[in-house]
């Protein structure tokens, strides 16, 4: 098995073009349990009752009207990753997140979520994800990346339950803890100043 240093990875805006490639890694519970990465945007009673197509249109609605919800991550043309990332301000549920309240001021986009097609799991996709989104951040002007992952402190986790990540992704990507307001729950940041800002394909 190719590890992620041997994967011809590519990576891709969400933009309408790209639409058919989320739906294929995706399939059709959209990722988990009818979710389509919409959980971090909608209160809890319209979540549940889009699950399955409505959060599929909402998503795709995103999509359209722009500007791109995250990256889709390719390899030889078959999408294998995804994150969401935005302003912090486009996820309503982090607004009401006990645990994860803005740390301060300053202005911040986040990284929500992550689905890697089962072949590719535990090979570095993450962490690929993660550099990527934060070269796509620093291009639209962002200087903070911050991200949620669950700290499972060795214990195993089924993939369904990281979908925010784990810490050592974004270690490995560059982030360090700046708080943890629960046991198992650090906030990860890095710094964009002064960044390569290319943009993430």
């Amino acid at each position: 098995m190719k590890r992620t240093s041997e994967l011809a990875l590519a990576f891709f805006p969400l933009t309408r073009d790209r639409w058919a490639d989320l739906e294929a890694l995706f399939g059709p519970r959209g990722a988990c349990a009818g979710c389509w990465c919409m959980w971090w945007r909608l209160g809890r009673s319209d979540f549940e009752k889009g699950k399955g197509t409505a959060n599929r249109e909402a998503l795709r609605a995103l999509v359209e009207a722009g500007p791109p919800p995250g990256l889709l991550a390719c390899e030889h043309r078959q999408p294998v990753g995804w994150c969401a990332l935005a302003p912090r301000e486009a996820y309503s549920r982090l607004a009401r997140a006990r645990t994860l309240k803005p740390l301060d001021d300053q202005p911040v986009w986040s990284v929500t979520c992550f689905f890697v097609a089962r072949p590719f799991r535990r090979r570095g996709v993450t962490t690929a994800l993660l550099k990527a989104a934060a070269r796509w951040a620093a291009s639209r002007g962002a200087t903070l990346l911050e991200g949620y992952p669950v700290d499972t402190r060795g214990r195993s986790t089924a993939d369904a339950f990281a979908y925010t990540g784990l810490p050592s992704a974004f270690e490995a990507a560059g982030f360090r803890e700046a708080a943890r307001p629960s046991p198992t729950r650090p906030i990860m940041r890095l710094a964009l100043t002064g960044r390569d800002s290319g943009d993430a394909g």
